[in-house]
Formats: C-alpha cells, structure tokens, sequence
C-alpha cells in the first residue's frame, strides 16, 4: 500500500481530530462508561471522515479502501481503545453490507445519515450464546405480508443505548444455518425494543455497550438489505472490512504504549540506574516494535489485495489474528516494566491493557481466525469461505 499525500492528509486530519474533540474529554467519558456518539459523528460526518470509501451518491468520498486503514490507522492516536472501535462500528461494520447491497431507500433514510453524522449505527450479530459462531443466531424475523416480525435478543452491541438503527442478522427462514440469513435495517426506537440494559465490562469503558431484546418487532418488508437468504454472505463479507478496520487502529495505540513505555523507564530507577539502561529492556521494547511493524506491513498487504478486488480473507484474517495477539503481548509485556506504577488504573499502559484485549474477541475471536487460516491453506480439510 502506497501512502500518498493525499493519505498523509487523510490521516493528519483524523488525528487532528482525535487530539482535539477526542482525547480531552476521554477521561470524563470512561467514568460516565458513555460518550456523546451523535455529538462527536456529527462533527466527523461535517470532515468527510464518515464514508471515506462509500460513494460520493450517498455523501461520502468514493475513495478505496486504502485511504479508510489511513483514517484508521490515525484513530489509533485516541488516548482509549473504546473510541475507535464504536467510530469502526458506524464506518466499517454496520454500513458496508447496506453501501454494497441495500435498496435507494434504506441508502437515502439510514446510510446518508449515517455517512453525515445525523445518525448513530450499530452492528447487531452477536448474540449471549453465538459470538464466534455467528451461523449459530436465534433471533429469528417472520415475514407476514409486508412486514417482518422479530423476536430475540442480541448481545454486546457497542453504541447499543444510543444508536438509531442496527445492522441486525436474523434468521428469516428454517434448513442450512449458512443459507437461511438475512441482514436488516432495525430502527431501535421501534416498538418492542428494549436496550435498557448497559453491560458493565472491564475495558473500552467509554463507549456504551447494550443487550438488546426484540419482541414482536414489526417492520416493513423494504427494510431487508438486499436479497433474502443472503445475509450470512454478506456479514462474511462485511468481515473483511471490520478484520482490517480493527488491524489498522491499534497499530498506533501499541505505537503508543510502547513509547509511553521507554518514557517511563527512562525517568524510573532502581539499583542505581534507570530502568531503561537495562539491556533486556531495551532489547524486549526494540522486538515489539519491530512487530509492530510487521503487523503493519501485514496490514497493508491485505489492504492492497482487497483494493484490488481480489479475495482478501486470508490475509484479513492473519492481521486480525496478529494484531489482537500482538496487542496482548505489547500490553502486559510494557506492564511490567511500569512495576507497580503500571497496575494503576489511571496510567495509560493499563488503559490499553483493559482496551485492547478485546481485539482477540471481537470481530471473530483467534480460535476463529485460526480456523479460517487453516482452510484457506488447505490443512483443515475442505478450502471454504470464511
């Protein structure tokens, strides 16, 4: 992947961004366990910085996916980890499915509102007993007439108390598990909705994350995003772009805590000299960076092979594999070095530490990547999409 000027702007801007409406209130936002969503995408949608890549018909910039890791990689500049993921909700999950397949109405009432900022997106697939197993969903929407009626609950969806709509993965007819999806536009003020109840979690505490019961939610037919059936592909395929948002913004925040890290050690003594004139420090925070920046080569590899049309799923899944892995490693590696000072709640390597581990969960967890890995390349048996 070529990084342009026009990257390089692409990039500053969001940073720029981040440092300015973000970070400043990041602290108040991770007690209120809320940020303002509607706010906040409202002054993102006012830069362009909301639909980068979606066509310029719908508001956005009609650039390929390449300057989207760019807006990506640069969000990594967030003092939390909370942030770019719900940003990543409305950019790179709950919209591409509807940019790619959906109706001129539901591009006009929900996916310009979105690109603007007028309205807040949610991507609900997740349920409380299929994360991972996104083909294992019980929420099931019945077609009478006009309408579809839908019944079950959905699980961990980030931006779940304040969003106006949701991407929704329903089951809309009975045999194979694979063929029997649909993805729809699910206002959530709807009647029969209930997203009372905020889930309390050990990281990303700034961004508000809700379940969501359905009962007997009845909506118009037109609200089904393309063709029934076919849900279950496109969600494979909106993957792809969620696998790669999700590699490209932590990039910086490991960056970051890497060299908040040698800042610290730097200034820190015991036994006489600085933590930092320790060879095995300098040597272990020299290894993670480098792969840092092997991750992001990796990242710009799968970039190149999505932009140019070609199947990028083995690679998407290697950089989501390597990045939730990695960030682990770089976390509570840096975290002993910090002592004591470290295991502070306040100090920003434990802020990335509760952050970041959830990147081996979220987007399909390592066990699933592994097994999407291990197909492509023909040791798991049969090659298949993943």
């Amino acid at each position: 992947m070529h990084f342009s000027h026009e990257h390089r702007q692409l990039f500053d801007t969001t940073k720029k961004f981040i440092e300015t409406e973000v970070n400043p209130h990041v602290a108040e936002w991770e007690r209120a366990g809320f940020w303002p969503a509607h706010e906040v995408l409202k002054k993102m949608g006012g830069l362009g910085l909301l639909g980068i890549n979606k066509p310029e018909s719908v508001g956005g910039l009609g650039l390929d996916y390449s300057y989207q890791v760019a807006f990506a990689e640069a969000l990594g500049a967030c003092a939390c980890g909370a942030l770019p993921m719900a940003i990543g909700v409305q950019t790179d999950m709950a919209t591409p499915a509807l940019a790619r397949f959906g109706s001129d109405y539901l591009k006009d009432n929900y996916l310009k509102p979105a690109v603007a900022g007028d309205m807040v997106a949610a991507i609900a697939v997740s349920e409380a007993g299929a994360g991972s197993d996104v083909a294992g969903i019980k929420t099931t929407a019945r077609r009478v007439g006009d309408e579809y009626v839908i019944s079950g609950s959905k699980m961990w969806i980030t931006n779940g108390t304040q969003a106006d709509w949701a991407c929704m993965l329903v089951n809309t007819g009975e045999g194979d598990r694979h063929g029997n999806k649909s993805l729809i536009v699910v206002p959530l003020d709807a009647k029969g909705i209930d997203r009372r109840q905020k889930l309390d979690k050990l990281g990303q505490r700034a961004s508000d994350t809700a379940m969501i019961f359905l009962d007997e939610v009845k909506l118009p037919a037109r609200h089904l995003i393309g063709a029934e059936g076919k849900g279950f592909t496109y969600q494979m395929q909106q993957f792809q772009e969620e696998r790669l948002f999700l590699s490209a913004s932590i990039v910086g925040s490991m960056e970051k805590v890497i060299d908040d890290t040698a800042a610290y050690t730097r200034q820190r003594r015991a036994f006489g000299q600085a933590i930092l004139d320790n060879q095995y420090v300098q040597f272990r925070l020299a290894e993670l960076k480098t792969e840092v920046e092997a991750l992001r080569a990796l990242t710009y590899r799968a970039t190149d092979e999505l932009v140019a049309g070609r199947d990028a799923a083995l690679l998407c899944s290697m950089a989501k594999l390597k990045s939730g892995r990695l960030a682990r490693e770089v976390t509570d590696g840096c975290l002993q070095f910090w002592g004591g000072q470290g295991y502070m709640w306040e100090s920003s390597v434990a802020q990335f530490y509760r952050d970041l581990r959830l990147h081996s969960i979220g987007g399909g967890a390592d066990e699933v990547m592994l097994g999407i890995i291990s197909k492509r390349l023909g040791y798991g048996g049969k090659k298949k999409v993943g």
